[in-house]
């Protein structure tokens, strides 16, 4: 049998095409039937060639559906179940994943810390940017969601952008009454904004180049926005609170664009510095704050703007860091951490992180959104891919 999915063919291209559908591979998965899977900023990284992706990759780590068949072990779901699954796969019984860090499993990847659904160097796990999806370890992996169609928008951000942002402010321990400042944006900074409000941060500073976003942040976060392309993002924000922000969070990565850098293009990779958003936040942070770093970073970058930074190395500015006392923590998000309770928070009339979605259309569009998503052009903010 055979199914429509999203086909990485090579740099700047994807295409929707036919591969053979999943199976039931081992008695502890599920086979579920997509209902939503999400179009992600990572997946950018692999569609502009960044990556040692090769052509074949079925894309999609962010994904919700329906249950349709269960493996004779697993005893939590059945048929007709409405579920998300994080985006990381992970076993849940290693050290890791009892310690709660399910972005690392052991297990599911050989030789490599974590596993995860269409990525690059995550395992052999297809992504959901298709009709069907197979879950491994479905028991531990695949959250329930109410039955129905309520929530569709807001549950499928459950997969990685909603936890993601929230993640980004318990890497920096953001408290209630915090002043904060989020570089980036894009739906991970959006949802970090998001998550600062929740939590009862005092001030939130939204730094980024696109006015859409920037309004976003300031209507649904009450987030001050600062456009870098007006001058010094690091200077706008001292401007209007002194001495440095309690907390930091970078949700942008290894590909962030430098505003001394000119080219006819903003997105031009010459405009390129992978290490400007964290000594912008070490700059912006005050003595003894804390920095939380959820943004992609990566050993190796083919298409990197200089030797050091191919080979994943950044000029941080580590002194500076040391002198002012600051505190840092990196790595991806461990979804099951959060997910549960941002799923009830939704649920509750609590949260809502729907409005950061900007499209959700057939799975044959993929080609034309992913296109207009990587052109950071104005009004595509997440997009979602409907089978």
């Amino acid at each position: 049998m055979s199914m429509n999915a999203v086909v990485y063919k090579g740099p700047k291209e994807v295409a929707v095409e036919e591969v053979d559908e999943p199976e039931i591979e081992h008695p502890n998965d599920v086979l579920i039937d997509i209902t939503t899977s999400c179009i992600c900023g990572s997946d950018l990284h692999m569609y502009e060639g960044r990556t040692a992706a090769e052509p074949g990759i079925v894309f999609g780590h962010e994904n919700m559906g329906i249950v349709t068949e269960v493996g004779e072990a697993v005893s939590s779901l059945e048929e007709g179940d409405r579920v998300v699954a994080p985006f990381n796969v992970a076993c849940g019984f290693c050290e890791n994943c009892e310690a709660g860090y399910t972005g690392f499993c052991t297990n599911v990847n050989p030789g490599f810390a974590g596993g995860a659904y269409g990525y690059v160097a995550m395992g052999p796990y297809k992504g959901g940017q298709a009709e069907k999806l197979r879950i491994p370890y479905a028991d531990f992996n695949a959250l329930k969601l109410p039955d129905g169609d309520e929530h569709e928008d807001a549950f499928s951000l459950l997969a990685d952008i909603f936890p993601t942002g929230w993640h980004g402010t318990e890497l920096a321990n953001l408290e209630p009454g915090d002043s904060v400042a989020i570089y980036g944006a894009g739906p991970v900074g959006l949802m970090a904004a998001y998550s600062a409000k929740i939590k009862g941060a005092a001030e939130i500073y939204s730094v980024d180049r696109v006015p859409s976003r920037l309004e976003l942040a300031e209507e649904h976060c009450d987030a001050t926005p600062i456009n870098f392309e007006d001058g010094n993002p690091v200077e706008q924000i001292k401007a209007q609170h002194g001495g440095g922000v309690d907390k930091g969070v970078d949700a942008v990565g290894y590909q962030a664009i430098d505003p001394d850098k000119e080219a006819d293009d903003a997105y031009d990779p010459a405009r390129e510095n992978p290490a400007v958003v964290i000594n912008n936040l070490i700059r912006t942070v005050k003595p003894t704050g804390e920095l939380g770093i959820p943004g992609l970073y990566v050993p190796e970058d083919p298409g990197a703007p200089d030797d050091m930074a191919a080979q994943g190395r950044l000029g941080i500015d580590f002194g500076l860091l040391f002198e002012k006392g600051q505190a840092l923590g990196t790595g991806q998000c461990n979804v099951k951490s959060y997910n549960r309770e941002l799923r009830d928070l939704i649920v509750e009339g609590r949260a809502d992180p729907s409005w950061v979605v900007s499209h959700r259309v057939g799975l044959e569009e993929a080609p034309e959104m992913y296109e207009a998503f990587d052109n950071r052009e104005e009004g595509v903010t997440k997009v979602l891919l409907e089978p």
